[in-house]
């Protein structure tokens, strides 16, 4: 029979307690940015011209699309993107990033990096690199591959003592 687990070494727990002190990091660094952390995502997604649509942009970063409409209208008002009539089809609408929105994104971006850097100051630079790797590879994979009935019911079939 093995030994429980401690908590510090429980994959959920670590990456909870990760994912909190990131988003506290964020949104420091995001203050005054219209949407936070996710006017951020928005920001970022436009600036690589992926996905131009607001529906499709909505449904990239996993935001309603209702969500996305007010979202985008507060990033809009600060001058950090446009909204325009796609020419192939004129019901969507097009985001694109202003060059003052590339400006903020930039600077934000440089920001995030630096705190990201200290949040991970633990870790040599050949393992940050790792796991933004890793993590970027992971966050790849689309959560739908597996039904979370067959998760459930792998895991009730496995020995819970290991």
């Amino acid at each position: 029979m093995s030994t429980p687990r401690q908590v510090e070494s429980d994959l959920g727990w670590a990456l909870g307690r990760v994912a909190r002190a990131h988003l506290r990091t964020a949104q420091t660094v995001m203050g005054g940015l219209p949407g936070g952390p996710r006017g951020y995502q928005v920001l970022a997604a436009v600036a690589r011209g992926e996905p131009a649509s607001q529906l499709a942009l909505a449904r990239k970063l996993g935001v309603d699309r209702t969500v996305m409409t007010y979202l985008l209208d507060e990033i809009q008002a600060a001058g950090l993107i446009e909204r325009r009539p796609d020419p192939a089809d004129r019901r969507a609408r097009r985001v694109e990033i202003t060059e003052a929105g590339g400006a903020r994104l930039c600077d934000l971006e440089r920001r995030l990096r630096d705190a990201e850097e200290h949040l991970l100051a633990p870790l040599r630079p050949e393992e940050q690199d790792l796991l933004r790797d890793l993590l970027a590879r992971l966050a790849a994979v689309d959560p739908d591959q597996a039904s979370a009935c067959q998760v459930a019911a792998d895991l009730t079939e496995g020995d819970c003592t290991a």
